[in-house]
């Protein structure tokens, strides 16, 4: 019923400030809701008649009432300094988060305003109340930020007083590592963008033999990128596009790459490949970024913290977007050097990056890499990488 009353939308997170999410009709919405809650409560109903043959039902039971205590939630407002969005897919997800977790770690992570537990932490009669022992957390990143302070990280989880130790990375990324901006890419605005870093990176996916990975900011550009990809590509390497395939088996070719005389690989992919995704060695060695990772405009949740910062009177771009984009894009760039032994290129397919002040913040949170100025100095190092035979360690 909800799916229905959210009509024809493909896909999108839309904003939800009101009784219903934007354009949704308000009173088919709370109709509609109603409904999943009733019978939700009456299939709890049921479950707790039945209860007594089997644990399973009263475990049911209390998982249908937590479910329409939820869709009930859902039908109040918002609670303060939460943001909440309805996510469009081929399946909607109702979504309430808090804009950021300062007081959630203040307090259950931390201890602080509440004793660690409801014992009375006290010494001997007529000596004062003992203090609740300290607990110690320690996190630890690649890409906590890109000031001193980490406060991309610090700010939002409440943790402004944490002691910080920021330690060298044990590459020698100027030796192990170039970084390319192609001077002549049209903006990211333009249509013809796409296509243009198709074209740079199959050519250049050509000369290596696949060893490629093309991380996108959009779905739209995945799509289109991967297509052209196919098209130019598709009868020499393997190109595999996010989605196709399962992550897991995707990354398992992409590792096995043009090892053991096998077709090279060249893997298109968006969101979660920016991180966490581990392939040492030289199955990859040219990572192309499409534009610079900020977050997107019409997201809700980005929305609602840029409001919040307008309030507070401070600069929604400089305090919240170009940090975001600067974790991101290091991230990004964090997939090509995993090991001492690794090489390879980055290529950055936004001009901004050079030509706008704001560039020098981004490039500054980037490893120290060795930048190639100009198109014969990227195919140099292509060529030199392209020397490397498969299979081995540098």
């Amino acid at each position: 019923d909800l799916r229905l009353v959210a009509g024809s939308r493909n896909a999108g997170r839309l904003r939800w400030n009101t009784p219903a999410p934007e354009d949704i009709a308000p009173d088919a919405w709370q109709q509609a809701m109603t409904a999943i809650a009733e019978e939700l409560e009456h299939t709890r109903a049921g479950l707790d008649s039945v209860s007594e043959l089997a644990p399973d039902f009263a475990r049911l039971a209390a998982r249908a009432q937590a479910l329409a205590d939820t869709v009930r939630a859902f039908m109040q407002p918002a609670a303060p300094d939460t943001v909440r969005w309805l996510d469009v897919a081929g399946t909607l997800r109702l979504t309430e988060s808090p804009l950021d977790i300062a007081d959630m770690v203040r307090t259950r992570l931390l201890g602080h305003g509440q004793p660690e537990n409801q014992e009375d932490k006290r010494t001997p009669a007529g000596d004062e109340a003992a203090e609740i022992p300290c607990r110690s957390w320690i996190f630890v990143s690649a890409t906590l930020g890109d000031d001193e302070r980490l406060s991309w990280f610090t700010e939002p989880c409440g943790l402004e007083a944490a002691r910080i130790l920021r330690i060298g990375s044990p590459f020698d990324y100027a030796r192990q590592a170039a970084l390319y901006v192609p001077p002549d890419i049209v903006r990211p605005s333009d249509p013809a963008h796409s296509a243009q870093v198709a074209r740079l990176a199959s050519d250049a996916a050509a000369q290596l033999g696949g060893r490629t990975l093309i991380l996108t900011t959009t779905l739209r550009a995945l799509r289109a990128i991967g297509d052209l990809l196919t098209e130019r590509l598709g009868a020499t390497l393997d190109v595999l596009v996010q989605g196709q395939l399962p992550k897991r088996v995707i990354l398992e070719r992409f590792l096995q790459g043009g090892a053991d005389g096998g077709r090279g690989c060249v893997l298109v992919a968006s969101g979660s490949f920016w991180q966490g995704v581990d392939v040492p060695g030289d199955a990859l060695q040219l990572v192309v970024i499409d534009k610079l990772p900020f977050p997107p405009p019409g997201d809700p949740l980005v929305d609602a913290r840029s409001r919040r910062l307008q309030a507070q009177g401070r600069s929604p771009f400089a305090d919240f977007s170009l940090p975001e984009a600067a974790v991101a894009l290091k991230q990004g760039a964090g997939r090509l050097i995993r090991r001492e032994t690794d090489r390879g290129i980055i290529v950055i397919c936004d001009t901004r990056l050079t030509t706008m002040s704001y560039g020098r913040r981004l490039l500054a949170a980037l490893p120290p890499m060795r930048r190639l100025a100009d198109a014969p100095a990227f195919e140099a190092a292509l060529a030199e990488l392209a020397q490397i035979p498969v299979g081995s360690d540098s």
